[in-house]
């Protein structure tokens, strides 16, 4: 009813004329269309019940079934004043048998996904709160699974810190900035393979296995930072293409014998160890390695007590292989999942721990987009995936046989799921191109139990503005390729009239744009549609969802397909009869902002302007990982590196161009701005610039820094297209 009230009013001021468009200050300052979100539910052990952290810095328990809350476990509010105590909650964690709360306070950002932090304990049943920030900051502390013990990294060293007797154990010794991490990953790791812890305790909280980085010989990158009156200066090491990358070797400590043993890793120091997991067989550990260019993929079970190895699966591709979290391994004991690509699509297959397989759990002509859980009970695997459409994601449930398959989710668009511990409910996140994000309760069955947070005051908002549809599309380039696109059009539309268009791409290896979601950056993308721009955004090859070989057709060329894609996207824009093919820009970020600044210059006369933020302009200066992943070692691709770098095309630009950077980007460097600015003199091609002081990827660097970055690419759109 609720609902149905405020559609009702905002349907009623819609039709009597009292709507508004769609401000800057709306999109970037106030951010007065953002979603409510519920992404920081905690399922606990008991499947049964669930935890929040409020604003109030409370963390409550509530029933799954009711909603109601059930308890109050932590409240900052209740401390004494004389305490030493956190200043506010960020974040929390619960040991194993969930009778300790590990709380983080203080955060102080390091890369894209590391921190440090004050951490402290919260004794649920004495009520008593214990500081272990007596020496300075950590990273990724971790209750031991009993509650009695927390490990933590400082200084790039391991410490334990014992609750029972208030005292710190140091692990490691060797630990120095720039030359040898223990317990956390290199900057390269953190930001391409996706983590930022680099130890765990074993499931029977006997011993701690942790990699350390020896990263001695890697080079370092230099950042200016300024706000005082001489600049100081940040280095940190950071492997590009070709060089040397970090010795990452594994460890393990016993922590009632205190000393530690190496694990045996094989001899060839030149490798990656992506991915560290405890099976649940005591004493057990696996790890998992690959070879420099990322085509062979080996799992070793290992050890604990000697560190003998030996591996139990292997998988090589002719041309990458990518490191996800959909290694699973289930909690009797006798099974993995993982997900490969091998048969042409991504899928799951089931192995014992012999690594025999059992069974390839899921196939077809579709992708799965992640493996969700097992439940050994009913044998059962719960997986999304674009089985629907590339452009959609959905929920199932399937026998480990491949048979039984149901689909969980009824909703088309993008369904995004969260299991509670036991796999008896999920969380659904629902959102489409229309709908933001609406959150739901359901059983294992996919029964509606009822709905968390709808959005409703966000929607109501959507109509009183007029938000123009987000049409989809698809067109064939001219070699027969079906490609994937979406439109956002002016709100009062005419047929019969010529509109300029503003391309929006991103575009890199696996990536996705054209989906049916909720998507904030539609918000300015509305703001310029009601300036009289058309939005078009469209998947070039390469892009995910649609199985390998349309994947993979970039490997060794990065940015060749997809700048003939989006050329020929724009070309087939230019022969729709309201769209005005001599005003055709395009934009983009990151890698959107290097296929952004190749399609200006290899589709000149094509694109009347071009705007590049944080983009990569020679494929030598970004990272080993990724880089090398995609595009081969340089010595073995010079072509490929080169032939389809912006840096080596600038004289063929005819358009108008902006270029936009962070000066601390840690991720893609200033360098490569700088460069391309060199190589633009050079062939006396004049642009404008907007760089962003002590900004890093993402260039926040202050409230108002997005605001102002938006703010000048729409100025530069609205005077050159």
């Amino acid at each position: 009813m609720k609902k149905f009230n405020l559609l009702f009013v905002a349907i009623f001021f819609v039709i009597n004329g009292i709507s508004q468009n769609v401000t800057l200050e709306d999109a970037w300052l106030t951010y007065k269309f953002y979603p409510s979100s519920l992404d920081d539910i905690v399922s606990m052990k008991d499947g049964e019940s669930y935890t929040l952290l409020l604003p109030n810095n409370n963390i409550e328990k509530y029933s799954y079934k009711s909603g109601k809350k059930t308890s109050v476990l932590f409240s900052l509010s209740q401390l004494k004043d004389t305490d030493t105590k956190p200043t506010k909650i960020e974040d929390y964690t619960f040991n194993d048998n969930e009778t300790k709360i590990l709380l983080s306070s203080d955060k102080e950002k390091i890369y894209r996904h590391s921190y440090k932090a004050n951490y402290f304990v919260w004794d649920i049943a004495k009520q008593i709160l214990t500081s272990i920030s007596t020496n300075g900051k950590q990273q990724i502390a971790m209750l031991s699974p009993d509650g009695n013990k927390v490990a933590y990294v400082r200084d790039n060293n391991i410490f334990i810190y014992d609750l029972t007797n208030n005292t710190e154990t140091q692990v490691t010794n060797d630990g120095k900035f720039n030359f040898i991490i223990n317990g956390a990953p290199d900057w390269v790791y953190e930001e391409e393979f996706s983590f930022s812890k680099a130890f765990s305790w074993s499931p029977d909280g006997k011993n701690i296995a942790f990699m350390r980085f020896d990263e001695t010989n890697v080079k370092e990158y230099s950042m200016p930072m300024y706000g005082t009156l001489y600049p100081t200066e940040y280095k940190y090491k950071y492997p590009k293409a070709g060089e040397v990358n970090s010795k990452v070797t594994v460890h393990v400590y016993n922590v009632s014998k205190k000393n530690t043993i190496k694990v045996d890793c094989g001899n060839d120091t030149d490798q990656y160890i992506p991915r560290m997991i405890w099976t649940k067989t005591p004493g057990v550990l696996s790890f998992v390695r690959m070879n420099r260019i990322q085509n062979k993929y080996e799992l070793f079970v290992a050890d604990a007590e000697n560190g003998l190895s030996f591996p139990i699966y292997t998988e090589e591709n002719k041309t990458y292989i990518e490191i996800t979290d959909n290694l699973f391994f289930s909690d009797d004991g006798k099974y993995f999942f993982n997900l490969s690509d091998k048969s042409g699509y991504s899928h799951i297959y089931m192995y014992d721990l012999h690594g025999n397989i059992v069974s390839q759990v899921t196939d077809g002509n579709w992708d799965v987009d992640a493996f969700k859980g097992y439940d050994s009970k009913l044998n059962l695997v719960y997986y999304t995936s674009s089985e629907v459409s590339p452009m959609q994601r959905n929920l199932y449930s399937i026998g480990v046989d491949g048979k039984n398959k149901k689909r969980l989710t009824t909703h088309d668009g993008t369904n995004e799921v969260s299991f509670s511990s036991g796999l008896k409910y999920f969380i659904n996140n629902f959102s489409s191109a229309t709908s933001p994000d609406f959150y739901t309760l359901n059983d294992s069955k996919g029964k509606l139990i009822r709905v968390l947070e709808d959005n409703a005051g966000l929607l109501e908002k959507v109509i009183v503005s007029k938000f123009s549809k987000k049409d989809f599309f698809k067109f064939k380039t001219s070699d027969g390729v079906e490609l994937n696109g979406w439109m956002i059009k002016p709100a009062d539309f005419d047929s019969n009239k010529k509109y300029p268009v503003l391309m929006s791409v991103y575009g890199g290896p696996g990536s996705q744009e054209v989906l049916d979601k909720w998507d904030y950056y539609q918000v300015w993308y509305q703001h310029l549609a009601s300036k009289g721009y058309i939005i078009v955004s469209v998947d070039n090859r390469g892009t995910g969802a649609r199985g390998a070989d349309f994947k993979k057709i970039t490997y060794l060329n990065l940015g060749k397909i997809e700048t003939i894609d989006q050329i020929e996207a724009a070309k087939y824009l230019g022969t729709l009869n309201y769209v005005d093919a001599t005003r055709i820009g395009i934009w983009g970020w990151s890698y959107g902002g290097y296929l952004s600044t190749l399609c200006l210059e290899k589709g000149a006369g094509v694109f009347k302007m071009a705007a590049a933020v944080a983009p990569v302009s020679n494929w030598r200066y970004y990272d080993t990982i990724y880089t090398e992943r995609y595009n081969g070692l340089p010595k073995d691709n010079a072509e490929g590196y080169d032939d389809n770098s912006p840096i080596n095309h600038t004289k063929k630009i005819k358009g108008k161009y902006l270029l936009c950077h962070g000066t601390a980007d840690d991720n893609v460097h200033f360098q490569n701005s700088m460069e391309l600015v060199t190589k633009l003199v050079d062939s006396n091609v004049q642009f404008e610039m907007q760089f962003y002081p002590n900004s890093n990827h993402g260039i926040y660097a202050g409230r108002n820094t997005r605001y102002h970055l938006f703010s000048r690419l729409t100025t530069f759109i609205s005077d050159n297209l």
